[in-house]
């Protein structure tokens, strides 16, 4: 893919009211970041931070890890895709995916049906939207008859896909050619590159704690991992990657409802694994490991750690 060199970084930056990171996001390009990404949940939004980044950084690669195809409509995404796409010509990938049963059943009541097909469907739409055509269609999972974005971007944007498990990983890199991934240590890179194939894009949020007392980082870490590996995709994802064992008594205790006996549960090595943490020079070069096992685009996460000073860690989390 020729992206080894990138190197990105999650925004919003957490602890900093959005519209005071205008210096530390333009800042990034002299540092050596090439990429920001973001990502949306109950906060804000996966459009925002970047929209104001196309400004603040023009020379950054932008892209959302993901937006919901679920609680967005197929147009509703293809409008805000061209918007981001037409500020950032070249330098946009719109990233989707489907979620989670929390944030489109519980909190949205949209039962999630048919993740694999909406997921092909949504690709194949946006694809031909984001390109200016006239879109009358019936897919699987939804339909849309006479629409056109109007204007479309003149560079359409590239699109990628959440991808954790092999059909979602091979839908990615047939449809898409970008896979985001989630969650997964550099040793289990290439597992998911075996899948994806040689040509794919692997992109991959790397959680970084930049403290060096342990018993802080493994407290954060228990929940982050406690919060994202008992939801069942993401369970599903790790038993597939070999650690079907060592989750096991954290989800037994937490789908019996018991949560401090899941915390209690979670291996300190499990962990050291899945969050980075220690001085700043070493987590840095931990994420260099991704790169090395066949990731083509690490996205560091900075968790919110007490007493970190921000602008330092973005500093020494740079490329070397």
């Amino acid at each position: 893919m020729g992206t080894q060199s990138r190197w990105g970084l999650t925004l919003p930056l957490t602890g900093v009211p959005l519209a005071a990171q205008r210096d530390l996001v333009a800042g990034l390009p002299d540092l050596g970041y090439t990429d920001v990404w973001s990502a949306e949940l109950n906060g804000i939004d996966g459009f925002t931070p970047l929209t104001l980044a196309s400004q603040w950084a023009p020379q950054l690669r932008l892209g959302t890890a993901i937006v919901g195809i679920y609680t967005r409509a197929p147009v509703s995404l293809a409008v805000q895709g061209g918007t981001l796409a037409a500020l950032a010509p070249g330098r946009f990938v719109l990233g989707i995916g489907t979620s989670s049963q929390v944030a489109v059943e519980q909190w949205n009541g949209i039962p999630l049906e048919k993740p694999y097909q909406r997921s092909r469907d949504m690709l194949r739409f946006l694809r031909e939207a984001l390109a200016g055509g006239k879109v009358s269609h019936k897919y699987e999972t939804f339909s849309v008859d006479g629409f056109r974005l109007d204007p479309a971007p003149e560079v359409p944007p590239a699109l990628a896909l959440a991808a954790l498990r092999p059909g979602m990983v091979r839908l990615a890199a047939a449809e898409a050619g970008i896979a985001i991934t989630n969650w997964l240590a550099p040793k289990d890179v290439p597992q998911v590159r075996g899948v994806a194939g040689p040509d794919c894009e692997l992109v991959a949020r790397i959680f970084v704690c930049p403290t060096t007392d342990l018993d802080t980082a493994r407290f954060i870490g228990r929940r982050m991992i406690a919060a994202y590996l008992t939801v069942p995709v993401y369970a599903a994802f790790h038993q597939w990657l070999g650690r079907g064992e060592i989750i096991e008594p954290m989800l037994t205790a937490w789908n019996a409802g018991d949560r401090k006996e899941a915390l209690a549960a979670i291996p300190d090595e499990l962990v050291d694994e899945l969050v980075i943490h220690g001085p700043l020079e070493y987590c840095r070069e931990r994420v260099a490991e991704y790169h090395a096992t066949g990731l083509d685009t690490p996205v560091i996460a900075i968790t919110p750690t007490p007493g970190i000073d921000l602008p330092e860690a973005i500093s020494k989390l740079a490329p070397a």
